[in-house]
């Protein structure tokens, strides 16, 4: 890959988030009222003190007006951005971009959705429906549910082993949302309950589906030699990649739904910007997006912490919970944080800024926070078609 990154040049002083789910009472102006107010007091800012804003939000605005009008801003360029459910982290490479460039000393990045008073659910509906027989008839659900009997006949996975495997990765998510006081869904859920829950789509249950929420998030970056001005724990931008695949996965024959070569290609090159030979070893923790149960598994070995039909074991063993080698959405994930589309990107960040700055509370802090570094991981689209943005962050330069 071509990227050759801005590792720690840009450098995140101040976040703000507010809690994820549905906010009957609160509209999108009062979410991102309360995440940038919380991201400027953080950084010991006042809002003029920004230069430019990036606002990442994937079915609420149509403009740059959505965040300039709650916040009453005077002669600020708002930039809009859309890029699936990595909106947004697009939001925070724009930001930081532009930083890097030099064009502006101060930017912030804004990531909202506010869907559930329009009783958008992210699991039946397919989309818009086909007017001449081409437009798509299968839910996300249905796609992802696809991955899971093709993991098991290619690597020798009974069904009855799978959906062990794939209800271990919701429990673990929803015990580390129980503990945290932002998450859309706050409760332990058993594995039984999980296992007997309703199928939505293959065998895939309710609880393998993450939960569609209102939220905001918000980041502020700076260059990182400006950083201690505002902060004495900046955490500092180590990779930043974006790819976006060209569709040609579902056309494919060789194509087996056993993995995601998108976020392969933005591992490897989010790898290589940041340093990282051994990504297992090196990472202290990893945000990744659990849209579904089997979408998580999967990116586990795209990513490179587990070896090619290895991962499901891995799972049974507790590699990836809280406490174990390498904790995965130790936040709850999308499936116990929520996933207001425009927001999770900023959330997964927000983690990460938690976690290396020491700020989590100790009932989901993480073991191995001393390797200093994080790593957050979007898809947007389905298996064969999809975008994908790995970030790497750090709490230490070099």
């Amino acid at each position: 890959m071509a990227s050759k990154g801005i590792k720690d040049m840009v450098a995140i002083v101040g976040m703000g988030c507010t809690p994820f789910g549905e906010h009957w009472d609160k509209g999108p102006d009062d979410l991102v009222i309360e995440s940038t107010r919380d991201a400027l007091a953080a950084a010991g800012m006042e809002q003029d003190d920004v230069d430019a804003y990036w606002l990442g939000t994937a079915m609420g605005a149509a403009s740059g007006l959505t965040l300039a009008r709650p916040l009453q801003l005077q002669g600020k360029p708002v930039t809009h951005v859309i890029n699936h459910c990595a909106t947004g982290s697009e939001s925070i490479r724009g930001a930081a971009y532009a930083v890097a460039s030099g064009a502006y000393d101060i930017a912030m990045a804004v990531g909202v959705e506010k869907v559930k008073d329009s009783g958008y659910q992210g699991l039946v509906g397919a989309g818009r429906p086909p007017t001449d027989g081409t437009g798509r008839t299968l839910t996300a659900a249905a796609m992802f549910a696809m991955c899971a009997p093709a993991y098991g006949k290619k690597y020798g996975v009974s069904d009855e082993q799978m959906r062990e495997v794939l209800a271990r990765i919701a429990w673990k998510n929803h015990y580390n949302g129980a503990r945290n006081a932002r998450a859309q869904f706050r409760k332990e859920v058993s594995m039984e309950t999980i296992c007997g829950a309703p199928l939505m789509a293959g065998g895939l249950g309710v609880y393998d589906c993450s939960g569609v929420a209102d939220g905001s998030a918000a980041a502020i970056v700076v260059r990182a030699e400006d950083a201690l001005r505002y902060t004495d724990k900046p955490i500092y931008i180590k990779a930043l990649a974006l790819v976006a695949g060209n569709c040609s996965g579902n056309a494919d024959p060789n194509y087996d739904y056993t993995n995601f070569p998108e976020i392969h290609m933005a591992g490897r090159d989010a790898y290589a910007q940041a340093g990282i030979t051994d990504p297992r070893a090196q990472l202290a923790m990893a945000e990744v997006h659990d849209c579904f149960t089997p979408a998580e598994l999967l990116i586990y070995e795209d990513l490179g912490f587990a070896e090619r039909g290895s991962a499901w074991k891995e799972v049974l063993d507790g590699t990836f919970d809280l406490q174990g080698e390498l904790p995965v959405n130790p936040d709850g994930g999308l499936k116990s944080f929520g996933h207001p589309v425009g927001a999770s990107g900023v959330r997964m960040t927000f983690e990460a800024y938690l976690q290396l700055r020491g700020e989590a509370p100790p009932e989901r802090t993480i073991a191995h926070v001393d390797r200093g570094l994080a790593l957050t991981h979007n898809l947007g689209g389905y298996p064969g078609e999809m975008v994908s943005f790995v970030g790497i962050w750090g709490n230490q330069l070099g």
